[in-house]
């Protein structure tokens, strides 16, 4: 949804509009608290699906036996969320936009990371968080030049890499609902039981999305998973052994997985990192121009940006994901219309109290696949709408429909049938085969290459 679409919002009961559209008026402890626990129930399951979809790929996730190391990343992913949510409310110097930008796990990076572990273990973590460092750092760098860059990344683009994401991770939501990676090759794959407590997640979060209102819309995944989990618990799939033995309070470990330098993988979270920094930038727009009225200042994006890449840094060294922007935590203010960014620190705060307390991820690995795979399903849909939503605004000229439309089978076609890259060095290979770097390549230099680009700059392109 662009920013342009957004009718202004009511200011809530006991708030004067100017109160409610004020991004530095605290609202009190009554109104704060439950608009900042709806935030953290907005982007609950979104923040932690990352991590669990690249232990799976690892090999240390669901069905491995041992969940520990899936635990903590569970947990970093929320502590780390929280941390660097502060860094954007409350801000550090050029750190932080100052804003009610909630910070979570990236799905961007995905299809980068699961090259980088596929089938290698938790030995294999070191290098990917490493890279992520690395990357991290550079994204923070990036956020001096993000005026200057604006200018190659055009709706078009920026579309074109979100739908990218959402298509490269529906295969993921499939293999999830039908049994998990583990389950592949049996018997098991595709049973109907795993499809019914996918089936009920799909249903329960489409109700309360079409009926729902308030918080029951709002949290609507997350009341799906539940209903999922309940049906798995009344079916006897709920075992809670990994509840009982998880501690009670957990410390993030500097390089928990380890040092290891990947050049490929620094690369493909480099260029990752360039590709999200513009994913911020339409989140700091759009909360800007539908809720204050005016467009976001140079200050504000870098900021936006600066607390991107520190907070994905500061979480690599931790063993977290990589950070970013949540876009459903900016169309919740919308719906709320109230811009207190002290809102979402007290939602940041929730987060972290949740990511010390290991029974808390514990508890989520206790969800069966196939529940955790209907969620997926409708996330990684909703991905690749809101793509459709951004390519909505873009004049279709011939010259734009090719540029598009190359990008868009060249990068699709090599992540499907990536044995064409057999004879191509390791690292050129995973990058090519990630779906969003060679869409986002291809598409930036096509853009500045052919001729009628500034004939259609008006029109997004």
């Amino acid at each position: 949804m662009t920013a342009s679409t957004l009718s202004a919002p009511a200011a809530p009961t006991g708030l004067t509009p100017e109160q409610a559209r004020d991004t530095d008026y605290f609202p009190g402890f009554g109104i704060a608290i439950p608009l900042g626990i709806q935030h953290v129930l907005a982007m609950f399951v979104s923040n932690m699906t990352p991590a669990i979809i690249v232990a799976g790929a690892a090999g240390f996730g669901y069905g491995s036996g041992d969940n520990s190391q899936m635990i903590y990343m569970i947990q970093m992913a929320m502590l780390f969320a929280g941390i660097a949510t502060l860094m954007q409310t409350i801000g550090f110097g050029p750190v932080g936009a100052r804003l009610p930008l909630v910070q979570g796990t990236s799905f961007a990076y995905i299809p980068v990371m699961i090259p980088i572990v596929a089938g290698k273990g938790v030995e294999a973590m070191a290098a990917l968080t490493t890279a992520a460092l690395f990357g991290g750092l550079l994204h923070g760098v990036l956020s001096v030049f993000v005026g200057r860059i604006r200018f190659a990344l055009p709706p078009m683009i920026t579309g074109l890499v979100v739908l990218m994401i959402g298509l490269s991770l529906m295969r993921i939501g499939i293999q999830y609902a039908a049994g998990g990676v583990t389950a592949v090759g049996t018997p098991q794959f595709g049973a109907g039981q795993s499809w019914l407590l996918a089936g009920i997640v799909v249903v329960v979060t489409l109700a309360l999305n079409f009926f729902g209102r308030g918080i029951w819309q709002t949290a609507a995944v997350l009341l799906g998973l539940l209903a999922g989990y309940f049906a798995a618990l009344a079916m006897g799939r709920i075992d809670f052994a990994a509840v009982h033995n998880a501690g009670l309070f957990m410390l993030p470990m500097p390089f928990h997985f380890g040092f290891a330098i990947s050049a490929s993988a620094i690369l493909g979270f480099c260029l990752t990192g360039f590709v999200s920094s513009i994913e911020s930038i339409g989140d700091v727009d759009a909360i800007c121009e539908s809720n204050l009225g005016r467009p976001a200042t140079n200050r504000e994006l870098s900021g936006a940006v600066c607390a991107d890449g520190v907070g994905t840094a500061v979480s690599a060294v931790f063993g977290a994901m990589p950070m970013t922007t949540f876009s459903q935590n900016v169309g919740l203010i919308a719906i709320t219309g109230v811009m207190s960014r002290h809102v979402v620190t007290l939602g940041a705060l929730f987060l972290m109290l949740c990511g010390l307390l290991p029974k808390v991820g514990a508890v989520i690995t206790t969800i069966p696949i196939e529940v955790l795979g209907g969620g997926v399903i409708v996330m990684f849909g909703m991905v690749a709408s809101a793509a459709t939503s951004m390519l909505s605004g873009v004049d279709w000229t011939q010259r734009n429909m090719l540029i598009f439309g190359v990008s868009l089978s060249l990068a699709l076609g090599l992540q499907l049938e990536p044995e064409a890259l057999q004879h191509a060095p390791e690292t050129l290979r995973m990058l090519l085969s990630s779906g969003v770097l060679p869409a986002a390549v291809t598409a930036v230099v096509l853009n500045l290459l052919v001729p009628g680009r500034s004939a259609y700059s008006a029109q997004g392109v």
